[in-house]
Parts: structure tokens; C-alpha cells; sequence
């Protein structure tokens, strides 16, 4: 028997996050007061902030009252405006947030970020940063929302109870020096108009938590009530009854085959294994039996999910004994790639949630239930990083490997999970075979299996810093990727001189080169240096590629190489990957997928895929909407239904993978403390009706869709 926190008075005041305080933190957005920070019609309305890559000038607001900031954001990195605080940093601690109105005055929709800082901010510490999509033609309110979780001792999340969100522990407000609004990345030159930047909703006074232990014994948050909330065990039995007689009310759509194919589509050359072919203009995958396939998946299939319970033991009102009946659910972690616990214990509420739903038999009735779920729901893949188990059943799935070994890594400049692999090592393609080779068993003489993702969302950089070329070039003589590009260089150039004349350098030698941090500056780099940069990165993407698909050919010939899911990256790269790979994978964590931005894709005559995209709310008991936000879970159903139709038009897509199955656990995955409402089912496995009925919709008319006959 477990101990029963919910009987211990806790030792500490903390404060009450009650579920009108997130129903209305939520849409705190558009509330009152609001306290204007800057006022665009005033004399100096042109001072007290700086300029980065960008140009600005007055306008007339289009809301009608004074005047507001056109802002023309360039083609850079990170074009923005700034604001400093000053000598003082501004005291926000009375309000809930931040906010701007944006007016996106262009005939598509715009990426816009917004950043708050405190000192020493780096857009990965000591600050809060929100993505938004600003609407075309519309005017669309941005708002970061303040964290107020510092004092109560919480850790290891990147959402907080609330009224707190975000990752509590990198913002104080009562510190602010400085915010600003940036584009992350715009391909090319874009205008947005700002106006009518204020702070928004006071702080409520909240009253103190009976007790530290916040979450109940399903995992979920205590302080808070709303629809489907599990109250008493004894409701599992009542729901997985109901549920499996929605699905018996709810088949697969009538037009598919035995793959989730499009039965009633064209017919075409059936292999025995999945494929890839253009038609009418359109790329698609194709099944063994020769029927179109449009691949609808979920990644994360699988009950694996833990939350670190070491020093955070007093936060649960229940954890089981681990030699007793639910003992079976603790884990161990150590070396997270985030957090200041490094190694300790984990504890699985889902998986101890499905073993109290389907008892003895959790594992085989549970993969049961998702076997029917799956096509009930209108899916048709089981995607990235689910259990292998799941695997063996009706369904097609994708398998998963990732590259690791002690070759060489190198720095792109943009390294969030890890550096690069130094694909010019030579223990690099040893490991790269051992990998491969160790998960052949997932996809070998598998029909169900169509195709593999290797690696997920490297650091290749962007656009306009020559990450994979500035990289190496910053090494040390020893680093295999520096030999490499210093040997194109020489090829090319034969004497430093000729180099020096091209680049516009001042190198004495060869050797010098080697030995010191050569990367030029690229603010100053001359178009035929750069040209070199762009040489050496597309020849360090077509050796990355390459040795990956010659690996796996060499352990099944049949089965598709679906990349290496890019999160970020260049051209350079994408089109090195589809001279490779069968199909290219991309992470797109937007709205929907903009032709304005991803059209490019029309032009690698490849298909491509995404591995990843998800939409997360608050308002059923969660602490953190996900990377793309919605206000409620009617709006992540509308979110969800939009971004499948934007993928199903795109010529070059030819599918799209939700992450994940569950919800993450409220108090954080143990490696890196995501938190999110990302689920199709909850933490005491319920699926969300309004996601449900909506991915039924949508996954219903997919094939006429895509085929442009609806």
C-alpha cells in the first residue's frame, strides 16, 4: 500500500490554482486594464528602442486611435525591434502579461515571435519567448503570460500550476530589462504593424493550497475540476465500456484497404512494399498492394511515460510502495538533457492508470485498444518512437533510429539537443552501421513497415550562418570536418595567397589556418567565401545522407529512408537530402503548412513528410499548452482539422504525424521537462472528444482532398 498524501497537511503556504483562475488566465489576453507601454503618437515615439535589421517608420493604426509602428523585417536571422528597460528594469509583477496587437497587412500568414527578458537572457535562459502565427490581413493580439511559480519551490517542468505558464524558472518579472518582437528566420523581406503595446490583467489574489501535493493519484492536477477529470477508480470501467462502444459506432472509413489505403483511388503497380510515386502532379506513398496512401500517424504510441519523483516525492498525494501491486511503474533515470537532478527515480501514472483499467492483461488490452482505436480515429500509421510491440498488428508503422558512438561531433551554432555527428570521421559510419544494424529487425521482411526515420532534428544550422562550414572551420587542427573543408580549399585554391585574395583574408599559412579558429566573418565575407561555405555544407549533407542510405539498403533494399526530420536547417541541406533519401522529413510546429513558406518543397522532387506537430490548450487540468497553442480543445480540434487540409494540398507532402498519443505527465518527462496537452488521450488514457470527432472528419476526406475532388 502506497502512502496517502492526500491525509498530510502540508508544510508549506502555496498558492491556489483554482479553475476559474485558468479559465480566465487564458483569455487573459483581451481583459482590462490595460497599461500601454509605449505610445506610438507621442514626439519620441521613434526613441527608446533599437532597430536590428529592420526598418520603421509612423502610421496611421488600423484600429483607428493614434498612431502605430510599421516595421519592415528584413531578410536575417532574427530581425526585431527592442525595447530596453533603461538604467532600472521594470517592475511587472502586479499583471499577468504582456501584450501586442499585430497587423499583418500581406496577403499570407506571418511567423512573429516575442521575447521578454531578464539579465543575461539568451533566448534559451533568464527569459520567456511565445511563436505566433499573425493572420493575413488581420490583426491578431500576441501575449506572453508571466510565470508566478518561483516561490513555490517547483522544478523540472516547463509549464507551471497555474496562473504560472511557461518554464518558471528562466523569467522573473519583477526584473524585466528589456522585450522584444522578432521574426524568426523570414525568408524573405516582411512588413507587420505594431501598436498598442501594454501589460495586461492584474495579478489575482489567490488563496493558499491545503497541501504541497498537487497531484492526485491518476496524475492529475488536484486544484482544478473540469469535463472528463477522473474522480474514483471505478469510473475506468464505466468509461473503456463507453468508449469501445463508440468505436463499434465509428469504423475505419469504407474506402480503405487493409493498409489504410485508398481502396476506391487509382490502382497502380502493386510491389509487396511501401512506395513512392507522382500522380497528376502530386506525390504520394503507395501501398503493397498498390493503392494511394496519405500516411495519418501518431507518434509516441506507447505507456512508457515517466516523471522524475526523486526530491519531488511531497508533490504527489499518493506514490505506490515499489514491492507493491503498482511497483511495477517506478523507473530510474540518469544524465536528463535538462534539469538539476541527474540521476534518481521515475514513476509512470498512465501505465499505473492502464493497469488499473484493464488489470491483469494492461499490456495486451491496452495494445488491443489501440490497434482499434487507430483506424476508428481515421489514422493509419503508427509513427516515430512508439513501442515495437504495437508493431506486430494490423497497422503500418514507421521505424525509429538514432546514431549514436563516440565518433566526433561538431558545433553548427545551433546545437539545442547536442552537436552535429562529424560525418568525416571514420568511427562515423561504423556507427552508423552498428545502429542500423542493431534496428533492422524493426523493418526487415516487415510489409507493414514503411520506411525509416533516422535521427531527429539535428543541428544543421540555418540559412545564413554556414553552421556545418563556420563549425569545423572553429575546430582544431584535429577535427576530421576541419581536415576536410581545409582540403577542399586547398584543392581549390592551391596557395593561401589565391585564398586570401578570394576571401579577402590576411592568412600567412596553410598550417596557420589549421591551427587557429578560421572561420571568417560573415558580415564581411565575400560572395565567393560564402559560395565555398555553401560547397563544403552540401558535401557534409550528401556524406550524411548517404552513408545512412547505403546502411540500410544494405539491410533491406525494399524499405523506404524517410530522413532525419528536420526541426531547422538550409536549402543546402534539404536539397542534399532529397538527392538521398526516398522521402524528406520535416518537424513543422506552425498553424498550418504555408506554401509562402514551404513551397520550396514543390522543387526538391521528392515527397516529404512531417514527423511532428501537435497543438496544446489549458483548460483540462494541464500547465502547458505545447509549442502552437490554442485556447480551448474546440479550437486544438479546429487547429488539428486546418493543418492536415494545409498538408493534404501541398503537392510534395504526403503526410503528417501528430505528437504524441498521451498527454505528457503534468509534472514533466524526466529527460527534459515538457509538460504538454499534446495528447489524443489523457493521462488516465480518455481520448479528447472534440480532437476525436474532428480527426475523424477530416481523416474521412483526406483521399478526396488530396486527389482535388472535394
Amino acid at each position: 500500500m502506497g502512502v496517502d498524501r492526500h491525509r498530510i497537511p502540508g508544510r508549506l503556504t502555496l498558492i491556489a490554482c483554482l479553475a476559474s483562475t485558468t479559465a480566465a488566465f487564458a483569455g487573459a489576453v483581451v481583459t482590462d486594464p490595460r497599461i500601454p507601454l509605449f505610445a506610438f503618437d507621442a514626439p519620441d515615439a521613434l526613441q527608446g528602442f533599437t532597430r536590428n535589421n529592420v526598418d520603421v517608420e509612423l502610421v496611421n493604426a488600423p484600429s483607428g486611435q493614434g498612431k502605430a509602428l510599421k516595421v519592415l523585417f528584413k531578410k536575417a536571422d532574427w530581425p526585431n525591434v527592442f525595447f530596453p528597460a533603461g538604467d532600472k528594469p521594470w517592475d511587472w509583477s502586479s499583471y499577468l502579461g504582456l501584450a501586442v496587437d499585430v497587423t499583418n497587412p500581406n496577403p499570407f500568414d506571418v511567423q512573429v515571435a516575442m521575447r521578454v527578458d531578464n539579465k543575461g537572457a539568451d533566448g534559451a535562459k533568464n527569459c520567456n519567448q511565445e511563436n505566433f502565427t499573425a493572420k493575413a490581413n488581420k490583426t491578431t493580439t500576441i501575449a506572453i503570460a508571466f510565470n508566478y511559480g518561483l516561490d513555490l519551490g517547483l522544478w523540472g517542468m516547463r509549464g507551471y500550476p497555474p496562473p504560472s505558464r511557461g518554464d518558471g524558472t528562466t523569467l522573473d518579472p519583477s526584473r524585466v530589462v528589456a522585450f522584444q518582437v522578432f521574426l524568426p528566420m523570414p525568408n524573405k523581406p516582411k512588413t507587420l504593424i505594431l501598436d498598442n503595446i501594454r501589460l495586461f490583467g492584474k495579478r489575482p489574489k489567490l488563496e493558499p493550497w491545503p497541501s504541497k501535493a498537487f497531484v492526485d493519484r491518476f496524475g492529475q492536477f488536484r486544484y482544478a475540476d473540469w469535463p472528463g477529470k477522473l474522480k474514483d477508480a471505478s469510473e475506468f470501467k464505466t468509461r473503456l465500456a463507453a468508449e469501445r462502444t463508440d468505436i463499434a459506432r465509428h469504423p475505419a472509413p469504407k474506402d480503405r484497404d487493409e493498409y489504410g489505403g485508398w481502396k476506391d483511388g487509382p490502382k497502380l503497380t502493386a510491389t509487396g512494399w511501401f512506395r513512392t510515386e507522382k500522380v497528376d502532379g502530386k506525390w504520394w506513398l503507395v501501398t503493397p498492394s498498390g493503392h494511394l496512401f496519405f500516411s495519418l500517424g501518431v507518434d509516441c504510441v506507447g505507456h512508457w511515460a515517466q516523471t522524475i519523483v526523486t526530491q519531488r516525492d511531497d508533490w504527489f498525494e499518493w506514490l505506490p510502495e515499489p514491492d507493491g501491486e503498482f511497483g511495477q511503474h517506478y523507473g530510474t533515470f540518469a544524465n536528463p538533457h535538462r534539469g538539476p537532478v541527474k540521476k534518481g527515480k521515475t514513476f509512470g501514472f498512465y501505465s499505473a492508470n492502464l493497469q488499473r483499467k484493464y488489470a491483469k492483461s494492461w499490456q495486451e488490452d491496452w495494445r488491443e485498444m489501440v490497434w482499434k482505436r487507430l483506424p476508428s480515429w481515421g489514422l493509419n500509421t503508427i509513427a516515430n518512437w512508439s513501442q515495437h510491440d504495437t508493431f506486430t498488428g494490423p497497422i503500418p508503422y514507421v521505424a525509429s533510429v538514432g546514431i549514436g558512438g563516440k565518433h566526433a561531433r561538431v558545433s553548427s551554432g545551433s546545437d539545442y539537443w547536442s552537436k552535429m555527428h562529424d560525418v568525416f570521421d571514420p568511427e562515423f559510419a561504423a556507427d552508423v552501421a552498428k545502429a542500423v544494424n542493431g534496428g533492422a529487425h524493426l523493418w526487415k521482411d516487415k510489409k507493414m513497415c514503411l520506411g525509416v526515420f533516422v535521427d531527429n532534428e539535428l543541428s544543421w544550422g540555418h540559412e545564413r550562418n554556414f553552421g556545418l562550414a563556420v563549425g569545423p572551420l572553429n575546430c582544431n587542427a584535429g577535427q576530421p570536418s576541419k581536415k576536410a573543408i581545409l582540403e577542399d580549399l586547398r584543392k581549390k585554391y592551391e596557395t593561401i595567397d589565391k585564398l586570401n585574395a578570394a576571401w579577402k583574408t590576411t592568412w600567412p599559412s596553410w598550417d596557420e589556418m589549421s591551427e587557429k579558429p578560421a572561420a571568417p566573418n560573415l558580415d564581411k565575407a565575400t560572395d565567393e567565401c560564402k559560395k565555398d561555405l555553401d560547397a563544403f555544407i552540401r558535401r557534409f549533407s550528401l556524406k550524411y545522407f548517404s552513408t545512412i542510405r547505403d546502411a540500410i539498403r544494405k539491410t533491406s533494399p525494399h524499405h523506404l529512408y524517410l530522413g532525419c526530420r528536420f526541426a531547422w536547417g538550409n536549402q543546402t541541406s534539404y536539397r542534399a537530402a532529397a538527392e538521398v533519401c526516398d522521402v524528406v522529413s520535416f518537424n513543422i510546429y506552425r498553424e498550418t503548412v504555408d506554401p509562402e513558406d514551404y513551397g520550396f518543397t514543390n522543387d526538391l522532387n521528392k515527397p516529404c513528410i512531417i514527423g511532428e506537430f501537435h497543438f496544446g490548450a489549458l483548460d483540462r487540468g494541464m500547465f502547458h499548452t505545447g509549442l502552437v497553442k490554442a485556447k480551448d480543445q474546440a479550437d486544438r480540434a479546429r487547429k488539428y482539422a486546418a493543418y492536415v487540409r494545409s498538408v493534404a494540398d501541398m503537392p510534395a507532402f504526403v503526410g503528417c504525424h501528430w505528437f504524441q498519443f498521451v498527454d505528457e505527465p503534468i509534472t514533466g518527462r524526466w529527460f527534459d521537462g515538457e509538460n504538454y496537452n499534446i495528447g489524443f488521450v489523457t493521462v488516465t488514457d480518455d481520448p479528447y472528444p472534440e480532437l476525436i470527432a474532428a480527426a475523424r472528419q477530416v481523416h474521412a476526406e483526406i483521399y478526396q482532398r488530396r486527389a482535388g475532388k472535394k
